[in-house]
C-alpha cells in the first residue's frame, strides 16, 4: 500500500478515537438516523468542504456535489438526492453553493476540449449564452469570471425552483427555502447572492429583480 493510503487509514482511527473521547455515544447517536435541516448542492472541488464552511457537524448537512454545482433536470442522481432530502428528510433549506475560481465555470468560458466533461460543461455554456450580452460587456477578465460564477449559481437556484419536487413541496405547504451562495477560496467567506426563494410567488419576484 502507498504511504498516502496508509495515512488516511490511520487518520480514520485517530478521528474515531478523538470523537469517542469527546462523546462516548457519538457514533451510536449518529447511527440512529439523520434529520438534517439543509441540503447542500455544491461543486466537487476538494477545496469547498460543505460541513466545514458552515461549521456543521455530521448529520446536519445532506450533500450533493458535481462539477460547477449544476442543477440539470435530466440528472437522476441530483433529482434522487433532492427528492429524498425534500420528501423524506424534510429539509427546510436547499443551498446551491458555487465558488470563485471554479474550474468548470472557467472551462465554459473557453472553447478548448477537455474530454468527456465537455458534455457536462455544455450546460454551463448555456448559462453564459443566456447572459452573454452582459458578461461580454465586462472588460476585466477576473470580474467577468466572478460574475459568471454568481450568475451560474443564481440560474441553478431558479432551475431548482422549477423542479417538480420543489414545486410539489410548495403546493403542499411545506416549509422549504432555496438559497444561492458564492464561496471565496482565498478568504473562506461566502457571499449571499440574495436569491432566497420560499414559494412560486417569490420565484417570479426574485427573478425579475435579479435579471
Amino acid at each position: 500500500m502507498s504511504d498516502f493510503y496508509k495515512k488516511i487509514l490511520e487518520n480514520n482511527k485517530k478521528w474515531v478515537e478523538s470523537s469517542l473521547a469527546s462523546d462516548p455515544n457519538y457514533f451510536q447517536d449518529l447511527a440512529k438516523g439523520q434529520t438534517p435541516p439543509l441540503l447542500w448542492i455544491g461543486c466537487s472541488d476538494s477545496r469547498v468542504p460543505a460541513n466545514e464552511i458552515v461549521g456543521a457537524k455530521p448529520g446536519e448537512v445532506f450533500v450533493h456535489r458535481n462539477i460547477a454545482n449544476m442543477v440539470v433536470h435530466s440528472d437522476m442522481n441530483m433529482l434522487s438526492v433532492l427528492d429524498y432530502a425534500v420528501n423524506v428528510l424534510k429539509v427546510k433549506h436547499v443551498l446551491v453553493c458555487g465558488h470563485y475560481g471554479c474550474g468548470g465555470v472557467k472551462a465554459a468560458m473557453g472553447n478548448d476540449s477537455i474530454g468527456i466533461i465537455d458534455n457536462w460543461i455544455r450546460h454551463i455554456k448555456d448559462v453564459y449564452r443566456l447572459h452573454s450580452a452582459y458578461l461580454d460587456s465586462i472588460k476585466d477578465e477576473t470580474e467577468r469570471f466572478n460574475t459568471f460564477v454568481e450568475l451560474n449559481v443564481k440560474e441553478q437556484v431558479f432551475d431548482l425552483a422549477k423542479t417538480s419536487i420543489v414545486q410539489a413541496a410548495w403546493r403542499n405547504g411545506q416549509d422549504l427555502t432555496l438559497h444561492g451562495w458564492a464561496y471565496g477560496l482565498n478568504s473562506g467567506f461566502v457571499t449571499d447572492l440574495d436569491v432566497n426563494i420560499s414559494s412560486e410567488k417569490d420565484l417570479d419576484a426574485v427573478y425579475q429583480l435579479k435579471f
